[in-house]
Order: structure tokens, then C-alpha cells, then sequence
């Protein structure tokens, strides 16, 4: 009778490890709708519950009434500054193309004002050679023409595509605000964790979405929007596309908005805009560079940051692996990671296990 107990356990927990796997797979063309519901659900969840408090018992009016909010200060601006940076990316486009920006006399500026030692540094690396860099630029340009016009159709359905997950995201963060306390009590209870593991590993859960999206997104956005103003100020073309650049670098540590505003300050200080270069480097350095010491630790916290190296390295690699989503899932990952591994390291602690990297411990195997 044991036995067979056993068997039909076993045949059990595999039949709810295919039935689990077989929903995440009917689930996967939506996931980045489930993640940023969940996401979203997360950080508006105090808004929620405040909203709650005056509309209670109306469970469903308080959830409505956060998803339109959400709508009007996120999804509503963010709508109207991707349609402005089609706008701007496809004038530019435009403007390379048909020579009125000349990529190629720009670049020749540059090298002429450059001292020797770093044009035979450039020469070594073969980044002087005039023709071949036109060549390049004339078969991107040719490449990009034929992409856009081979795959009008597909951005049509990408753009269907985009509104379908919208609409999904919203549906579902309406029910994940709604039914949150029994949604959360359902997998406290479904979970095979110890109950102080489940809270630790969900508080860890919480800070890092709330550390990723409020402080990283927040300081990356606010970074690229004072980019973006001193390039609108100093009459730098397309001062939102460079904008929208900086804040996707600003979310990489130690690499950051830098990456666009010194060279373009470089390039200006090489042809002669010589203030002009002087303001860009110092903005960039004392506003734009202190705007994450300042703001970071008001946002998050600073025992909820994760590494720097931890959140680079995690960082590029949810992008290589998901995408766009993966500035998001990469850091969860890797702080669900470092908390499992704290939760292990505790547990044989408070089991007695003597730990290998303690002097105790290496005393006792010498």
C-alpha cells in the first residue's frame, strides 16, 4: 500500500510538472505581457491599496481606477514619445540618405582635428580609411532601405502585436490588483518552500522589481531627458532620438549616457564649437553623472542595490536571452539567484553545517 502511495505520488507531481509546462508554453507568446503586468502590478501596488482604503468594499472600482491611472501616466506618454521618435528617427533617416547629413564629412572633421597619435592609433584599428567606412555606411544605408521596405508587413503585425500584449497587460494587472491577497495566499500555499524561505525569497522578489523599474528606469528616463535638453539647447540634431540612446545606456552601470554625450562633445570641440563642447562635458559630468549618486539611493535604497558588476553582466545577458524585457528579467534572475544561495548559506547555519569558508571550518579539516 506504501508503495503504491508512492507511485501515485510520483505520478502526480509529474502530472503537475507537464500540466505547469504546458501552460507556461501556451503562455509564452504573452509572457512579456505577464511579466509587465506583474511588474506594474507590483509598483502601483501602495497606490492601490490607498485607493482601496477610501473605495472599499469596491474591490473592482479601486483596481479600474489604478489601471487608469496607470494608462494616463505611463502608457498614454510613453505612446506619445514613441510616435515622436518614429518621427524623429525617420527624419534623420531621411536626411542621411539623401546626403543632406553628411556622415562621412563628419567624421573627416573629426580626424583632421585630431593629434597624430591618435590618428595612428585609429589607423591601426583600420577606423581611417575614408572609402571603406563610405562603403560601409552606403551598405548600411542600402541594407536598412531594403529591411524596411521587405518587412512592411511585419511591422504592421508588430504593431498589432504590440497593442494585443498591451491590452492583455492591462487585463491581467487589473485582476492581479483585484485578486491580489487570494492570488498571493493560493501560491504561499501551492509553493513546496518553508514559509520563511517563501517570504524571503518574495520580499527579495519585491525589492528588486521596485529597485529595477523605480530606481534604474527612473534615473535612466531622467538622465536621457537632461541629454536630451542640453542637445535641444546646444542645437543638436534629433535631440530625442539621442534622448531615448542614453536612457537605454543609462540603465548599464559603468557605462551610462557618457557613451553618447563624449563623443558628440568630442566632435564638437573638434570642429571648432569650442564652448559649445566645454557646456556638453561639464553638464554631462556635474548633471547628467550625479544625477544616479543622488537619486538612486532617494528611490531605492541603498541596501537594496544589487552590484554593479552584478547588474551589468545580468543586465546584458537578459538582453542577449530576452530581449527588450530582459533589462527586467535579467537582474530578477540574478538577485533570486544571490537570495537563494543567502537562504541555503543560512539554513546550514542554523543546522549546524559548518560553512568551508569560515576559519573554524578550515581549522577543523586541517
Amino acid at each position: 500500500m506504501v508503495s503504491m502511495r508512492t507511485i501515485e505520488d510520483k505520478a502526480f507531481l509529474l502530472l503537475i510538472f507537464v500540466v505547469t509546462l504546458g501552460f507556461a508554453w501556451i503562455l509564452w507568446p504573452f509572457y512579456g505581457a505577464v511579466l509587465w503586468g506583474t511588474v506594474t502590478a507590483v509598483l502601483f501596488a501602495p497606490l492601490h491599496r490607498r485607493l482601496l482604503r477610501v473605495m472599499a468594499p469596491r474591490r473592482s472600482l479601486a483596481a479600474f481606477s489604478t489601471v487608469l491611472i496607470v494608462v494616463a501616466i505611463v502608457i498614454l506618454p510613453l505612446t506619445l514619445i514613441g510616435l515622436s521618435l518614429g518621427q524623429e528617427a525617420s527624419g534623420a533617416y531621411a536626411k542621411v540618405k539623401s546626403g543632406e547629413l553628411d556622415l562621412i564629412r563628419l567624421f573627416q572633421q573629426v580626424l583632421d582635428a585630431l593629434p597624430a597619435w591618435a590618428t595612428g592609433l585609429l589607423d591601426s584599428f583600420g577606423l581611417v580609411s575614408l572609402g571603406a567606412i563610405q562603403e560601409r555606411v552606403s551598405a548600411s544605408l542600402m541594407k536598412g532601405s531594403q529591411l524596411l521596405a521587405g518587412h512592411a508587413l511585419d511591422i504592421g503585425e508588430g504593431t498589432f502585436d504590440f497593442i494585443a500584449n498591451l491590452f492583455a497587460m492591462l487585463y491581467l494587472l487589473f485582476f492581479l490588483l483585484r485578486d491580489r491577497d487570494t492570488l498571493v495566499a493560493r501560491l504561499k500555499g501551492a509553493i513546496p518552500l518553508r514559509a520563511e524561505q517563501l517570504e524571503a525569497l518574495t520580499l527579495k522578489f519585491v525589492i528588486v522589481i521596485r529597485a529595477t523599474v523605480k530606481g534604474d528606469f527612473v534615473v535612466a528616463l531622467l538622465q536621457g531627458a537632461l541629454g536630451g535638453l542640453i542637445f535641444w539647447f546646444l542645437g543638436i540634431g534629433a535631440p530625442l532620438l539621442w534622448a531615448v540612446v542614453m536612457a537605454f545606456l543609462s540603465l548599464l552601470p559603468a557605462i551610462g549616457a557618457a557613451l553618447v554625450w563624449m563623443p558628440v562633445a568630442i566632435y564638437l570641440l573638434a570642429t571648432g564649437a569650442v564652448w559649445q563642447g566645454i557646456v556638453l562635458i561639464l553638464y554631462g559630468m556635474l548633471v547628467i553623472g550625479l544625477v544616479d549618486n543622488f537619486l538612486r539611493p532617494i528611490l531605492v535604497g541603498k541596501d537594496t542595490k544589487l552590484p554593479d558588476y552584478v547588474v551589468l553582466i545580468s543586465t546584458l545577458g537578459g538582453i542577449a536571452t530576452f530581449g527588450l524585457n530582459g533589462f527586467v528579467i535579467g537582474p530578477v534572475i540574478a538577485a533570486m539567484f544571490m537570495a537563494a544561495w543567502d537562504i541555503f548559506s543560512e539554513s546550514k547555519q542554523r543546522a549546524g553545517i559548518p560553512d568551508p569558508s569560515s576559519s573554524s571550518a578550515r581549522g577543523s579539516l586541517t
